[in-house]
């Protein structure tokens, strides 16, 4: 494998000219004024901590999407981190988590950094949704800390949003009080309520509105992704990067990772099972019940790969049963269809994963057997496939298997992402996909280049988040390189910049951009081999969840031919309806009569089935 070896050290980019010091920390806002204060991190930067873009989603509030804040009085001192959202799984301090017990549902607060002057034009914005699967996390971790990046000449703004049940709950009387008939995506609400509020008020801190990206890393890099599935988003995001993020919907295995999503039958029949769990009957009994009794199911693994080839390949990896929804509103079609549609905004996307996302320490639990038994079973559908499998990921002892085991995960980690960029082409995107593959490991540990640990680098805070770490000059280095290169995509939607190698948008050619050890274009896999074999277990193997349920109008339907037309309510689409798939009493359809039913991917497009007269 052939990489470029680092040709910059010291890598910078270009500031814009500054004018006009701020006399004091106060910026003035839509809602009032709010004083911040210096980042202790860079004296050039100053911070505005838990500022409230949107009223606590407390009472009947819960389960609600969220509401706009109201206005104060006064200046609102901004000096501190507000309370993170509830959640269960308390870490300690770590690079996703601070181990903070300050916890309260009066949580939807963000932060934003910015330099101590003011360019002469507008400063590009970076908006940081935390990943910890939907259920942990909040925006005051020092990892995410905005003072490196800010002393770049860019705004950066992290938030809190809903997790676990009080952020991911749908059930049927949740979706019946809506005036949507959804329910199950108040943490994605709240991502779009925090964009809504940054495009109103960010000028006042001399963010421009226009030049806004979102970035996340595992389910922060799914929300992230989401912003730009959603319609609900559009106009709010100019550009994403997605860190351990988008993988092709034709990966079966996506429903084990953070880009996955919940249809809205399955997570209302979870909600229902959730319900009857905590012995409530009814919303206001659910709205009264202690935040404590709610995370008594906040880590819940979802079932999907239950009694399936992959119930046993997925265990290091369970889905969390807390996820989005694929409700017909937030999220009204699934990724396959949104790709393929085109119905997405055209903006440039940075997304990638890391070499040893499933650790690359040795597990003496991992054994020669239980590896052959698990992928065995993995590809029982496609014998051809499993043969080759062993024969490319040879293994003979437990060391071997964990190699062999960690190699493959990495392996299908760049193929599926760089099969992703290829599906957003093919739908007619133009804007350009960049990705990457991370793998260096940090310093003072045994994971490698582990799930997360490219977050240390681009924030550009070494060593003031972690003084303790053994770092090197070597990660200083590699360090000045990564900012430089998010950096220009967060200002210019192009990583590339004087001084460094170049990064091209992903193609037609097998390749991706290798960052942390080296940097440059480098293999798929080592090997054409082993991504061929992953190509077709991909195109062979099911996708990701290809129904969503929908409501619309008979275009027209023809008895004599039996196939007609049906038009969707969420963006107006006509969808070919065959008499196979008309349900109940009625064998026919007439024209303008209302229908629900599922838009699922078929042969030649989007189809509707399971037709029911409403």
């Amino acid at each position: 494998m052939l990489l470029i070896l680092l040709l910059l050290v010291g890598a910078v980019v270009a500031s814009s000219p500054i004018h006009n010091t701020f006399t004091s920390p106060i910026v003035h806002t839509n809602y009032g004024d709010i004083l911040g204060t210096t980042s202790p991190y860079r004296p050039n930067v100053q911070v505005f901590k838990g500022i409230p873009y949107a009223t606590p989603p407390t009472g009947e509030l819960r389960w609600k999407p969220p509401v706009e804040p109201q206005p104060w009085t006064g200046t609102y001192n901004a000096t501190a981190f507000s309370a993170q959202c509830p959640q269960s799984l308390n870490m300690g301090t770590g690079l996703w988590t601070t181990g903070s017990t300050d916890q309260s549902e009066d949580c939807l607060y963000m932060n934003i950094w910015t330099p101590t002057t003011t360019p002469s034009t507008p400063l590009p914005v970076y908006v940081w949704a935390y990943g910890g699967r939907f259920v942990d996390g909040s925006g005051d971790v020092v990892t995410y800390d905005g003072s490196g990046l800010a002393s770049q000449d860019i705004i950066i703004v992290t938030f809190n949003f809903r997790l676990g049940p009080l952020g991911f709950l749908a059930h049927p009387l949740l979706s019946a009080e809506s005036p949507h008939n959804s329910s199950g995506n108040y943490g994605l609400l709240d991502i779009i309520a925090a964009l809504e509020w940054v495009q109103a008020n960010i000028a006042s801190f001399g963010g421009d509105p226009a030049r806004v990206t979102i970035g996340g890393q595992s389910s922060g890099s799914s929300c992230s992704l989401d912003m730009m599935y959603s319609p609900l988003a559009e106009g709010l995001v100019s550009g994403v990067i997605a860190e351990s993020g988008a993988r092709s919907p034709r990966d079966p295995l996506t429903g084990s990772l953070a880009t996955s999503y919940r249809l809205k039958d399955e997570a209302e029949s979870s909600g229902l099972s959730v319900m009857t769990s905590l012995n409530a009957s009814s919303l206001s009994e659910m709205r009264a019940l202690p935040v404590s009794t709610l995370l008594t199911t906040d880590l819940l693994n979802a079932t999907i790969f239950d009694n399936t080839n992959y119930q046993n390949v997925t265990t290091f990896m369970e889905p969390p049963e807390w996820r989005p929804v694929l409700d017909g509103y937030v999220l009204p079609r699934t990724y396959a269809s949104t790709l393929s549609n085109n119905t997405h905004p055209n903006i440039p996307i940075l997304t990638g994963n890391n070499k040893d996302e499933s650790g690359a320490a040795t597990d003496p639990g991992y054994t020669l057997s239980t590896f052959r038994s698990n992928f065995s079973t993995m590809f029982a559908p496609f014998p051809h496939l499993a043969e080759e499998f062993f024969s490319l990921y040879p293994a003979n002892d437990t060391q071997s298997t964990t190699l062999a085991n960690n190699a493959f995960w990495a392996d299908l980690g760049r193929v599926s992402t760089w099969a992703w960029a290829l599906d957003w082409y093919a739908g007619g995107a133009t804007a350009p996909v960049y990705t990457y593959f991370w793998d260096h490991a940090p310093p003072g540990q045994s994971l490698g280049a582990f799930h997360g640990s490219e977050m240390y680098y681009v924030f550009g805070n070494l060593p003031y988040n972690y003084p303790d770490m053994p770092w090197t000059e070597r990660d200083f280095e590699i360090e000045r390189v990564m900012v430089a290169y998010w950096a220009n995509f967060i200002k210019f939607g192009n990583p590339n910049g004087e001084g460094l190698v170049k990064w091209e948008a992903s193609g037609e050619k097998k390749e991706t951009m290798y960052l942390g050890n080296g940097f440059g274009r480098g293999r798929l896999t080592d090997g054409e081999v082993r991504r061929e074999l992953i190509l077709e277990w991909l195109r062979e193997s099911e996708v990701c969840p290809n129904t969503m349920p929908e409501t619309g109008i008979v275009k027209w339907y023809d008895d004599d031919k039996g196939y007609g037309f049906v038009t969707a309510d969420s963006g107006g689409e006509d969808l070919f309806a065959h008499k196979s798939a008309i349900k109940g009493e009625f064998a026919s359809l007439r024209q303008n009569q209302r229908v629900s039913f599922e838009v699922q991917l078929g042969p030649g497009g989007r189809v509707a089935s399971n037709i029911q007269a409403l």
